[in-house]
């Protein structure tokens, strides 16, 4: 006859062997490549307004470099579904806040353009699986981006350097 502390450890396994059957795995969105375009006016032309637009979307910088042609933003946190894909758990898509960063890089391509590149950084602050539930810090996950933030930076630029 097994003894109680064998029973328990075989129930306590059985029902930890249930909870991981149960569980959904997050499913992490493919990460897009980074976001190129091709800006027709000449580098400090570009330069200027790239500056100028991230100043009018008011988002914070870590360091510009105009001689380098860098600029990484500081982090900002964003709704999941904005600037951020999160994913899904199962079949429940994570919503709540993602902290995202920027790095724009930018080089002249000739005398008439310039080549600019955008990468993200993303991952989950405060997510809950669906649209109820309590917003949870941990576990955290990667995020992707949902390219709108570099489209819609890109677009401004273009129409910046045409003033």
């Amino acid at each position: 006859m097994a003894s109680i502390t064998t029973r328990g450890s075989l129930a306590l396994a059985c029902s930890a062997l249930a909870l991981a059957a149960c569980a959904r795995p997050h499913i992490s969105p493919l990460a897009p490549p980074p976001y190129r375009a091709e800006i027709p006016a000449a580098y400090d032309r570009t330069w200027g307004a790239i500056v100028r637009a991230l100043a009018r979307e008011n988002l914070p910088l870590r360091a510009i470099a105009r001689d380098s042609g860098v600029i990484a933003s500081d982090d900002v946190v964003t709704p999941i579904g904005l600037w951020a894909d999160c994913g899904t758990i199962g079949e429940e898509r994570l919503e709540g806040e993602a902290v995202v960063s920027f790095t724009l890089f930018a080089e002249a391509n000739g005398s008439g353009s310039t080549r600019v590149q955008l990468n993200s950084k993303m991952r989950t602050q405060a997510h809950r699986k669906g649209s109820s539930g309590k917003l949870r810090p941990l576990p955290v996950y990667p995020c992707a981006s949902t390219g709108r933030f570099e489209a819609n930076l890109v677009e401004a630029v273009r129409d910046l350097v045409k003033e």
